[in-house]
């Protein structure tokens, strides 16, 4: 039972983590000065790290481990490259297109990394395709 309390407290601050990425990207590109309101600019850290702590207690609850799970080493591989992109993406681009470029590249990571999690496999989506 506790597991099934995690594992939805999980995916919902993946979500609201996913969604806040892309308000953040939003009003980046806006140039809007509620990316600078302390809601948008603490928040994200909150969830972020209530985030990887559900992920480290989940880890636990069920006895897979990064090491000795694949798709769990990709996981992690990916969530490092998303928060280089998401930095480049929000604050050290140097120019709006690069930004966006960052940006686009950070979303499709964090995709990859749903799918990863969802199919249980490395490849996450394309397991099926090229299996």
């Amino acid at each position: 039972m506790l597991y099934l309390y995690v594992k939805h407290a999980h995916v919902f601050l993946v979500a609201t983590s996913i969604a806040l990425f892309v308000c953040r990207g939003g009003l980046m590109f806006a140039d809007s000065k509620w990316l600078r309101h302390p809601l948008l600019k603490y928040t994200p850290h909150l969830v972020d790290t209530l985030l990887l702590a559900s992920a480290v207690w989940l880890m636990f609850l069920i006895h897979q481990y990064p090491v000795a799970q694949s798709w769990l080493s990709v996981k992690v591989v990916l969530l490092l490259v998303y928060i280089v992109l998401g930095s480049f993406a929000l604050k050290r681009g140097r120019s709006k297109f690069q930004r966006g470029v960052y940006f686009a590249l950070a979303l499709t990571v964090v995709l990859f990394m749903v799918s990863v999690a969802r199919a249980h496999q490395p490849l996450g989506w394309f397991s099926d395709w090229l299996a």
